[in-house]
């Protein structure tokens, strides 16, 4: 494989049939730089992992997941066919034409004054569909099932990178108001009920820090997008 081209400050590494974000943050715990990708490209599986620094407590740095989102959705929308549609869920789902096509997911360290030494978001993304019945799965599909099949995933995550850093810097030069105009118009899933951090409610918006406001039971709810962390299995 022709060796990725990333921007400065970013590095490449082949998981080499790994798990990228299991790897990414044993990288980060070990104390690796900021930056640095760790990348496993399947015939069937788009799967990488960014490990960031963040200089903001964690309960903004997490912002990164919809920064990372709509990074993706830049990307793709500069590669894929213009009928392609690209939407987002709240907790880092990922739709390509109204089926669940991968997803984004997100680990950070403890915090110390609420400040965190590392976050890692995982991106996960389906190119071959899992089975040939695909009538058994309608709500599921895959890229190259969606007309996407010219879409190099080589080419695709090195685009991800770029839109992401464009992402990055337009937040940390102005905060959220561009990425919640970008997200808002992207995202999937707000009509009816929605259940998120096993809260169900109906869709209000988002506060300053893309946290999800619902109305449950009368009363507005804040789910931080902390409550939605992992960590790999």
């Amino acid at each position: 494989m022709t060796p990725l081209s990333l921007p400065p400050l970013f590095s490449a590494h082949d998981a080499q049939g790994g798990d990228p974000f299991a790897l990414a943050v044993a990288a980060a715990t070990e104390g690796c730089d900021a930056g640095l990708v760790i990348h496993n490209l399947a015939a069937d599986t788009l799967r990488a992992a960014i490990v960031f620094a963040p200089d903001v407590p964690l309960a903004q740095a997490t912002a990164m997941l919809p920064v990372c989102g709509v990074g993706f959705q830049n990307a793709l929308g500069a590669l894929a066919p213009p009928e392609v549609g690209v939407h987002l869920g709240w907790d880092g789902t990922i739709y390509v034409n109204g089926g669940i096509c991968g997803a984004l997911r997100m680990a950070a360290s403890d915090t110390i004054d609420g400040m965190a030494d590392w976050l890692v978001i995982d991106l996960t993304l389906f190119l071959w569909p899992a089975s040939d019945e695909t009538g058994l799965t309608p709500d599921m599909t895959a890229l190259y099932a969606e007309g996407c099949a010219d879409v190099d995933a080589a080419t695709l995550l090195e685009a991800w990178v770029r839109h992401t850093l464009v992402g990055i810097n337009a937040w940390s030069d102005g905060g959220t108001k561009t990425l919640h105009r970008e997200w808002i118009g992207l995202a999937h899933g707000l009509a009816g009920d929605i259940t998120a951090a096993g809260q169900t409610g109906s869709y209000i918006g988002v506060d300053e820090s893309m946290g999800l406001l619902l109305k449950v039971a009368g009363n507005t709810t804040l789910i931080p997008l902390t409550a939605i962390l992992t960590r790999p299995a």
